[in-house]
């Protein structure tokens, strides 16, 4: 068995050892000295760093809950508590320290450590093997720049790499990058995106009649309103009927943005007061509800890239089969916009930005069939869950249904200084 080097099994010991007497709750959790209310093994040990790991890697969760055991980890109390809420065995992760892992190992007996992305720990690493707990990594990712701080550790990568019994990349740079650091070819499994695969398995609800005609400004920014009212006026003198829903980012907005509106002869009808898609205008003033305007709208102004904000996800209007129309500021989804401009699937609004809007409007068949490739793109970009699932699945032996449990009271604070 390959250990961690000397110094940091070491120095990781020896901070396990000096921070017990002093832990807090959350410490407390962290080293593993919490008293379980009741028996804990699980099939699976799943591990995301937090909130947005968890959420991406929510429809393979749901999955596997349904079929296995699972104890489910986070760096995070928000992502554990989120975790908890979905009714799953929650708690914080443990700290890579071997006094640590063994107590966690020793109380879930996991068959399985499922880690989401990129959280990769010598220790764990070496004790998972060590304990004889197969190891998979789904949603992997290794930029360039993070592989060439690597490059300059190969003594404590490459063995992390080679202990990896199944991984599964985001994509073919990733892949590339993983190999050359230690990771045997032979580990590969089918690339999946885990952040498109909540929006790849979105089932629009039916449209009304007025989505042809609708444009949905989706999470707008400070700056970006006014731009957007302006070409809705140009294009609306072109064609006539055409509405408008604007949804800031922040709802707090909601009064400035409506004051906008009003400058240019438009009153909205407000979602806060119990508007609906069925107003001419309408300021949707709420949180949680974006699913239902890009299902009311054929036409979406993704927000953030009117202003430099950097652009938000084209994928979610994506999945309710938008023509999506962006603005310049797209650094944060650049690779994203670039595939939906090959295939025609998103266009960029320029300064004659009302003649964009009058002609998509004015012509809803291309509406849709721009709609239609951006959907097309994003199952295509997801890729298929059902093979890793069926992998995973296989790893533990087939699963089956687990037993009933109650995530409120997994963990119970207990005296650190005991065990």
């Amino acid at each position: 068995m390959e250990h961690p080097p000397l110094l940091y099994r070491s120095a990781s010991w020896l901070a396990g050892a000096a921070a017990r007497p002093f832990a807090g709750p959350e410490m407390a959790e962290r080293l593993v000295l919490d008293r379980p209310a009741q028996a804990a093994p699980a099939s699976i040990w799943l591990h995301g760093a937090s909130v947005g790991e968890l959420i991406s890697a929510r429809p393979i969760i749901d999955r596997l809950a349904e079929r296995v055991a699972l104890i489910v980890t986070a760096n995070t109390t928000t992502g554990r508590d989120m975790a908890r809420g979905w009714g799953l065995r929650a708690r914080l992760a443990p700290l890579d320290t071997p006094q640590a892992l063994h107590r966690f190992i020793d109380r879930h007996r996991p068959t399985l450590a499922l880690t989401l992305e990129n959280e990769l720990w010598p220790n764990r690493s070496a004790l998972l093997a060590e304990a004889g707990i197969s190891q998979m990594v789904i949603g992997a990712r290794m930029s360039e720049r993070s592989a060439r701080r690597w490059r300059r550790l190969p003594w404590l990568i490459r063995p992390i790499l080679r202990r990896i019994d199944r991984l599964s990349a985001q994509n073919a740079g990733s892949e590339e990058r993983l190999i050359s650091l230690g990771l045997p070819d032979t580990a590969l499994m089918p690339r999946v995106q885990l952040k498109l695969l909540g929006p790849a398995g979105t089932l629009p609800e039916p449209h009304p009649e007025t989505r042809e005609r609708t444009i949905l400004a989706a999470s707008t920014h400070d700056g970006e309103d006014d731009q957007i009212i302006e070409a809705f006026m140009v294009a609306r003198r072109h064609v006539p009927g055409l509405r408008l829903i604007i949804a800031p980012r922040h709802p707090v907005r909601g009064d400035d943005v409506a004051a906008l509106l009003a400058a240019r002869g438009l009153n909205p009808a407000r979602r806060s007061q119990g508007g609906d898609e069925t107003a001419p205008v309408l300021l949707a003033d709420t949180l949680g509800e974006m699913a239902r305007w890009y299902d009311a709208a054929a036409i979406c102004i993704t927000g953030g890239s009117l202003v430099a904000k950097g652009g938000h996800t084209p994928w979610e209007p994506a999945a309710h089969g938008c023509a999506i129309l962006h603005g310049p500021h797209v650094a944060n989804f650049s690779e994203d916009y670039a595939l939906l401009h090959a295939v025609d699937g998103a266009e960029t609004l320029a300064q004659e930005a009302g003649a964009t809007l009058a002609r998509l409007a004015a012509a809803p068949s291309e509406a849709a069939a721009m709609g239609d490739r951006a959907r097309a793109l994003l199952r295509e970009r997801a890729g298929d869950a059902a093979p890793l699932l069926a992998e995973i699945l296989a790893a533990v032996g087939g699963g089956a249904p687990p037993p009933e449990t109650r995530p409120d009271i997994e963990d119970a604070p207990e005296n650190p200084d005991m065990r």
